[in-house]
């Protein structure tokens, strides 16, 4: 078992691949995963949470600094990208609208596994992934007014529920054993990656299966709306490698640029409904997931490259 979940993390690029051409192909295969996704966000967090203990949070939250920078690029530059790639690729209309409403989202809640895949800071990427969820309710509506003119209702009970029961909870429960038995915990360092992969594939599987007739009804015009994802997805990346203009230590940034370019892409469904919007503003979020999951995989095998791989195993 054991080294199959080593080869499950080692080799996760492909698996990626395979689960999202399974999802289409079989869309079953996810529908039942999709009711099942906030424990699973859940069971990823307890795993990544495990690598860090409170001491790590504690030197974090005594640099708010970093918080600020990283809120900036979240908020900021994203959401500006996220309405200029929608003009560029659908014009105007629901899906120009959720292209906006993408690049305003906080950031994904996998975002640490990818930094710990990647030898960055996942402590660091723990903290910006809760306070980032927190301050969605007040800032996303604002964005989205200013950007397109229209109201955004805020579902604030779901927000709370997210932010509660899958980050925080986990999250505190997982630091907590970190700290109490750390020596226990630290023998298993390099199998936390492997772990951590096996929700993030059922995740992938459970936003597929359910888009999977949606992404083929659209036919060519799929390959636009993925290409206006990837292209987000990618200024992402580059406006998370900014942060090298204010720290020099690599594992903040690699930590900055997974927390910039991955989308809590199931918030904007959750802001979509509540506010009574057109369903499809929600579609850009949707091929964002498929796209982020698969993009950031390989991101992490490239920087992990030419690190010593004792702490966490192979990407």
């Amino acid at each position: 078992m054991i080294r199959l979940i080593y080869f499950v993390g080692s080799n996760l690029v492909w698996f990626v691949i395979a689960v999202a051409c399974l999802g289409l192909v079989v869309p079953g295969a996810g529908l039942w995963l999709e009711t099942v996704i906030g424990p699973l966000l859940a069971l990823l967090m307890l795993v990544i949470s495990l690598t860090f203990n409170a001491q790590d949070v504690r030197v974090i939250l005594r640099r708010p600094s970093r918080q600020l920078l990283a809120l900036g690029l979240v908020y900021g530059p994203m959401s500006i990208a996220g309405f200029v790639t929608g003009r560029m690729f659908f014009g105007t209309g629901s899906l120009a609208a959720g292209q906006t409403l993408l690049g305003t989202l906080p950031t994904d809640v996998s975002s640490p596994l990818l930094v710990l895949m990647a030898r960055g800071n996942v402590a660091l990427a723990a903290v910006f992934n809760a306070v980032n969820t927190a301050l969605s309710p007040f800032v996303v509506p604002v964005l989205f007014l200013w950007l397109t003119g229209m109201q955004l209702a805020v579902p604030l009970g779901s927000i709370i529920v997210e932010l509660v029961l899958i980050v925080l909870l986990p999250t505190i429960l997982g630091v907590g054993l970190r700290t109490r038995f750390p020596a226990f915990f630290a023998r298993h360092d390099s199998a936390y990656a492997g772990y951590g992969s096996i929700p993030y594939l059922l995740i992938l599987l459970a936003v597929v299966g359910p888009n999977a007739e949606t992404i083929i009804d659209y036919g060519w015009f799929a390959f636009v709306i993925a290409g206006a994802a990837l292209t987000l997805n990618l200024m992402g990346y580059m406006f998370g490698l900014t942060a090298r203009l204010c720290t020099t230590d690599r594992k903040e940034v690699i930590t900055y640029l997974f927390t910039v370019s991955k989308k809590e892409f199931s918030s904007a469904a959750a802001f979509v409904a509540a506010s009574g919007l057109p369903v499809e503003i929600a579609i850009p979020a949707a091929f964002y997931a498929v796209i982020q999951m698969i993009t950031s995989p390989i991101a992490a095998k490239f920087l992990a490259r030419g690190e010593h791989p004792s702490m966490i195993g192979e990407v």
